[in-house]
């Protein structure tokens, strides 16, 4: 796995996913560019590949939903711009170590009141994954091996007890850091370094020129 530090990963995750979500509509040459990047990004963190297709296969299936009704043209495009998000989420998600991803969220200059509502959601989020994982293997040991099995396996119904299970789960894990103090304040601190800092900011200028081409295009 590439060392960087988890506020720099996260950060530099954003920079990609922010890019992406500010192209032109249609702007296909720029969004293989970033869809490239997103690829050498997971390659990088060395993603483990078979926990991402799960995962973002049932992502994508919510996600054609929403878009299929826009209109082929427009629905491809806004899919493909939401698979490169989702794989430069996910990379980062999962390949974080557990329970630190407030370590992460400390170094974003947001206010505290989102940064405690951005937490929870990715204790959610690792909550998910984690009942997408008991899943997954609940289906393998049901005889439903494979790409096909578990596409199979995530219909309508799954789906939904997926979420209800990670809701359930998220309430308990919420009640239970309220009765060990939690106040929505974070006690660690974690800045960026300099060279961490002119990373990031070479980061922001290329995703800059990139979205900015995409207009002029």
């Amino acid at each position: 796995m590439l060392k960087l530090s988890l506020p720099l990963r996260l950060h530099l995750s954003l920079v990609i996913v922010v890019g992406a979500a500010l192209l032109k509509h249609y702007a296909w040459y720029c969004l293989g560019v970033y869809g490239a990047i997103a690829l050498l990004w997971a390659g990088l963190l060395r993603v483990p590949i078979r926990r991402m297709g799960g995962l973002i296969g049932t992502e994508l299936i919510f996600l054609s939903l929403l878009a299929l009704p826009l209109g082929w043209e427009r629905a491809s495009f806004l899919l493909v711009r939401s698979l490169i998000c989702l794989v430069t989420m996910n990379s980062f998600l999962l390949t974080l170590p557990p329970h630190s991803f407030g370590i992460a969220l400390k170094s974003l200059p947001v206010p505290a009141p989102l940064k405690e509502n951005l937490l929870l959601a990715g204790q959610y989020m690792e909550i998910l994954l984690s009942e997408v994982t008991r899943m997954q293997r609940s289906a393998q040991l049901r005889g439903l091996n494979g790409t096909a099995g578990w596409l199979r396996y995530a219909s309508a119904a799954m789906i939904g007890a997926l979420y209800l299970r990670s809701l359930d789960r998220a309430e308990r894990v919420y009640a239970a850091m309220v009765t060990r103090g939690y106040n929505g304040q974070l006690p660690i601190d974690s800045p960026l370094r300099a060279k961490e800092r002119i990373t990031l900011l070479v980061a922001w200028a290329i995703a800059a020129c990139l979205t900015l081409t995409s207009y002029r295009i």
